[in-house]
């Protein structure tokens, strides 16, 4: 079932909370793929009643990023989210979500700021304000679907850990389940910012995940300084290629490793004839 106001996800999740069902939600901006049906799929086989959101957020979204031409295909999403066994796609507005006519910025809308240690770091560099926005959707998402449990895939690591301390810091009464990365034939890490990419920019991208299983496959055989980990990943570089950041991390709370070891993080973001993909592995 497909419906855009929260009063009506409300009354869905009231009835359910009285007969007793649990209830899990898996936030996303749409345009789904295979990697958001897996979390679906966990979410069913967990879950007594799972909610999908389709929401391209704006607040998460600078002013230089692509919100306009973000895919939207909110059609063929309610398919394959129903086909997978949700029960409730929720598909709202901006208006809908924060106010008519709100200003969204944070000096009129509430946000939620995590911390600078979280933020000012990998995606957060580059995309300032990034985090504020997931954040407050996530809380926001939360709070009208009174979820027991929250579905998130590891592509975007920074963003759960992130979402996990918000959680333990503001006594969320939730569970975070994190879903393992899907990749298609290639090895290509699925993302609906893949749409934008050609055959050739397919290709190029990648790269992305080479370098990172390269890295792993010479962690694996004794390399542990991080210098010569990172220096391993040119080979696999072009012109096609714009690398931000290749960065190795604790999994758990993102404090910078030293020197490699089994409860790192490797992370990379790359653009790919402009497009901007990330990736990441741990080295365990």
């Amino acid at each position: 079932m497909l419906t855009h106001k929260i009063n009506e996800v409300k009354e869905h999740v009231k009835k359910w909370k009285q007969e007793g069902l649990k209830i899990g939600i898996v936030p996303t901006m749409g345009a789904l793929h295979a990697g958001h049906g897996s979390l679906i799929k966990k979410a069913v086989e967990t879950c007594d009643r799972v909610i999908v959101s389709v929401f391209v957020n704006p607040i998460q979204f600078g002013p230089s990023e692509d919100f306009d031409k973000y895919p939207r295909t909110l059609e063929a999403d309610v398919k394959l989210a129903e086909g997978l066994g949700a029960d409730l796609i929720f598909a709202p507005s901006a208006d809908e979500m924060y106010g008519e006519g709100q200003r969204l910025s944070n000096d009129t809308l509430t946000y939620v700021v995590p911390p600078f240690f979280y933020v000012n770091k990998l995606c957060g560099k580059s995309r300032v304000g990034h985090f504020d926005g997931v954040c407050t959707v996530v809380l926001k998402l939360f709070n009208i679907t009174q979820a027991d449990y929250g579905f998130f895939g590891q592509k975007d690591a920074q963003q759960l850990i992130i979402i996990r301390k918000m959680v333990n810091d503001l006594n969320i009464p939730i569970e975070l389940i994190g879903c393992p990365i899907v990749r298609d034939d290639s090895g290509l890490a699925l993302s609906s910012r893949n749409k934008y990419l050609d055959e050739k920019g397919k290709e190029d991208a990648l790269a992305l995940n080479k370098i990172l299983n390269n890295i792993k496959a010479c962690y694996n055989k004794g390399v542990n300084d991080i210098s010569a980990l990172k220096e391993t990943a040119f080979q696999f570089l072009n012109e096609a290629h714009d690398l931000e950041y290749l960065e190795f991390v604790d999994k758990d709370n993102l404090e910078d490793k030293t020197t490699a070891d089994d409860n790192t993080l490797v992370l990379i973001a790359c653009r790919v004839n402009d497009v901007r993909l990330i990736d990441n592995i741990t080295l365990k």
